[in-house]
Parts: C-alpha cells; sequence; structure tokens
C-alpha cells in the first residue's frame, strides 16, 4: 500500500466526541478514588484542591502553544511529529519512542489495577490477569470497529462516573459542607497550598492531567480541525481542572479540613484507599452507593484503557505511514481504522502484563504503581520538549507572529513543567510505591 496516501476516516469526531476520548484517558473515578487520597494522606492535607488548580494552570499555558501548533500541523502522531517540526526530526524520532512508551506503559498500569478491580468484584476465583486478558480481546474488537463506536462507549460511561461525583459535590456545596464548613481557605489560600509536603500533591495532580494531549491525536478524524481540535482541548483542561479541584474541595470539606488527612491516611492504612471517597458519598445518598462505585471504578478503568488503546495505536500508524516502522502498520479496515496497529498494541499490552502474572505480583502495588509512575515522567518530558518546539519552530518559520500563543504562553509552560519533573524526581520514589 502507500503508505503516504493511508489516511484515517475523516470527519467522525466533534468536540463532544473527542473530549469524552480525553476524559476516559483521564478516568476521573479512577484518578478521585485512587490518587487524591494519596495526595491529601502524603501531600499538603486539605490543600489538595489548590495543588490541582495549579496544575491545571501550567497545563492551560502550555495548551495555548500546542494550540497554535496544532493549527498548522494536523497529525495523528502529534507529539512527534511536532517536535520534529521545531527541533528537528531525529528529536521527533525519538519522542516517538518515549510517546509510545508513556502510552503503552499508563495502559499496562491501568490494566493491573482493572483486574484486581473485577476480580475482586467478582469473586470466584479467577485470578486477575484471565479478567486483563479478556478485557484485551474486548478492547482490541471495539478499536477496531471505529473510532465513533468507542466515542459512544466512552460516552456512556464517563458520563456515569461524572454524574455520580458531580451531584455528590454540588449537594456537599449547597448543603453548606461538612462538620467544619466549605472551608475554601483551608484548601485554597497559599498557606494551604504550602502546608506540608506540596510537591508530592503537585505531582499527583499533574498526573490527574495525563491524556487530554490526545486532542492533536484525533484531528485527522474530526471535523474542521483546526476549530475542533482547539475547542476540544481547551474545553478538556477547563472541565478535568474544574472537576478535580471542585470535587477534591468538597471531599475535603465532607471530613472536614482538620481532618481530611488523617482520615485519606486511615483509609490508606486499611489497605483501600477508596474507602475515603467512597464513605460520605454513601453517607449522603445510602448504602447502595457502596455496589455501585466500584462498578463505575471498573467502568472507568475501562474507558482509559480503551482510550490509551485508541490513542497508541493511531502513534503507531503514524510512524507506520512516515515509514519510521514497517507499513503494515498503516493497514485500515473497511471503516478506516488502523487495525493491525491496534493488533500491535494490544501484543504490546499482553508482553507488559503477563510477566507480573507470571511472577504472581500483585497487580497494584507492582502494575499499576510502577508503570503508572515511569509513564507520567514520560509524559511530562513530552510536555517540555513540545513546548520549546512550539517556540523554536513559529520563530524559524514565523508563520504566527503573535508573542503570547508563540513565545510567552509556550515559555512559561516550559517553566512550569519542568518544575514539575523536578518534583516527580525528587518524589519519584513516592510516585512508583517506593
Amino acid at each position: 500500500m502507500d503508505t503516504k496516501t493511508a489516511a484515517l476516516k475523516p470527519n467522525a469526531l466533534g468536540v463532544l466526541g473527542i473530549l469524552f476520548f480525553v476524559l476516559s484517558a483521564q478516568a476521573p473515578l479512577t484518578g478521585i478514588a485512587g490518587a487524591m487520597p494519596i495526595a491529601i494522606a502524603l501531600g499538603n492535607g486539605p490543600g489538595v484542591p489548590a495543588a490541582y488548580a495549579v496544575a491545571g494552570l501550567v497545563i492551560l499555558l502550555f495548551s495555548v502553544g500546542f494550540v497554535t501548533m496544532g493549527r498548522h500541523v494536523v497529525n495523528a502522531g502529534a507529539f512527534y511529529t511536532y517536535i520534529g517540526k521545531g527541533l528537528g526530526q531525529g528529536a521527533g524520532r525519538v519522542s516517538a519512542g518515549i510517546a509510545l512508551f508513556a502510552y503503552c506503559t499508563i495502559q499496562a498500569a491501568m490494566y493491573g489495577l482493572y483486574g484486581a478491580t473485577v476480580s475482586g468484584l467478582i469473586p470466584i476465583g479467577v485470578p486477575w490477569w484471565v479478567w486483563t486478558l479478556v478485557t484485551m480481546v474486548v478492547v482490541q474488537v471495539l478499536g477496531a470497529a471505529g473510532i465513533e463506536i468507542g466515542a459512544r462507549v466512552l460516552a456512556v460511561f464517563v458520563l456515569a462516573e461524572f454524574s455520580i461525583l458531580l451531584v455528590f459535590s454540588l449537594v456537599t456545596l449547597v448543603t453548606g459542607g461538612g462538620p467544619e464548613g466549605l472551608g475554601f481557605g483551608a484548601s485554597f489560600s497559599p498557606g494551604a497550598l504550602l502546608q506540608g509536603a506540596p510537591g508530592v500533591a503537585l505531582m499527583f495532580a499533574v498526573a490527574s492531567m495525563f491524556g487530554f494531549e490526545a486532542t492533536a491525536i484525533y484531528g485527522e478524524e474530526a471535523r474542521e480541525p483546526r476549530k475542533t481540535v482547539p475547542r476540544a482541548t481547551y474545553l478538556a483542561v477547563v472541565v478535568v481542572t474544574g472537576f478535580f479541584a471542585f470535587t477534591s474541595w468538597m471531599l475535603v470539606s465532607a471530613h472536614g479540613a482538620s481532618k481530611a488527612a488523617d482520615a485519606a491516611g486511615a483509609a490508606l492504612g486499611g489497605g483501600d484507599s477508596t474507602v475515603f471517597v467512597f464513605a460520605p458519598i454513601a453517607d449522603q445518598f445510602g448504602g447502595w452507593v457502596n455496589g455501585v462505585l466500584p462498578i463505575l471504578l471498573a467502568t472507568s478503568l475501562f474507558a482509559g484503557i480503551l482510550a490509551f488503546h485508541n490513542s497508541a495505536n493511531r502513534y503507531l500508524f503514524s510512524l507506520g505511514r512516515d515509514r519510521l516502522l514497517h507499513s503494515r502498520v498503516c493497514s485500515l479496515n473497511k471503516r478506516q481504522a488502523p487495525w493491525f496497529a491496534g493488533c500491535v498494541q494490544t501484543v504490546i499490552a499482553i508482553v507488559l502484563v503477563v510477566p507480573f502474572a507470571v511472577a504472581g505480583q500483585d497487580p497494584v502495588l507492582t502494575l499499576f504503581s510502577w508503570f503508572s509512575g515511569v509513564a507520567v515522567l514520560a509524559m511530562m518530558v513530552l510536555y517540555l520538549l513540545t513546548s520549546l518546539s512550539v517556540v523554536v519552530f513559529f520563530r524559524r518559520t514565523r508563520l504566527d507572529t503573535r508573542p503570547w500563543q508563540t513565545v510567552i504562553a509556550p515559555g512559561l509552560g516550559a517553566i512550569g513543567i519542568a518544575g514539575a519533573i523536578a518534583v516527580i524526581l525528587a518524589n519519584f520514589t513516592t510516585l512508583i510505591g517506593g
């Protein structure tokens, strides 16, 4: 086949379709129930909502240059294409490897937590890795079925998990918060942000933003990509930042600002961090929630897994089209979906997951913790390289001479991301569980 003419299905996704892929990759319930209690217990306690707000600001600054570049470069390779345009093809090819590493390892990490969650929901003595392998087949089928099918499936899961958390947060806000009131200052003041170990909180907050950049990956399949992708990107960053900051604030309020850190620590000590989140929601809505939320956690993880599968196979497709991989990776089925790239991605997932199953390792303490840590670090490196590339690209081509979009915002974003990388490295053992 002619790899240069291979093209994904055009006009398949609108703003909301792309948004659902992004929100699915960020797995909101997983981030809230899994990561947030750790950030509160080990980080800056009730000041975690402020850490989400700061992380969102940094990502928003990054997005300005990212979106501006996207108006001139539309390619499923996104990061590696952007970096190659600004910093040279050598840097672009290296970044392609880093991007694939990041997407495949974060997906493998989610498979670990997913397998453990499902085996707990269905206690019939089936090992966690059996559920994981079965799900890999389902994900492969959905990925090959076409981008529209995947978007519809993800929309259902994302709306379900968003709805229950958002309703809880709104009810808590309207009723005046928990035993100590809403405690806005205890969560959003400069003192709250800087107390305890703010670096740890910021690290987990940045990790929760993982996946927003997928807006550019779907540019070739978007309707009017030069309008759709920027809108989806900004909307994704604003929605995710607002959601995590608001929900974490209401959960801190529900426990009481002075007691939140101890409550999160007790949940971690008990071996189930989700108790910190699920308990106040159950108190508000009733015990039935304890049966529903674990199911939503499993569907949240499934949605994230499917989203990262689609991101990775589009990277593989783009690399094949640019003749950096075998041309077979460009193979499209009748739905113009990159089915062979999807098969390759599924094989990579099997290769990453199976050794942990064979070794009898705990899928949460090893597979999930280790791979999520290295994936976040890899993605932050890509953010930094992309910010630098944006500045170089526009300085050289002069396709856009607006200072804010091409120099100031990308520069500030690069500084913030470099700081986040330093924080992640300083707290890396916490991120990967020791």
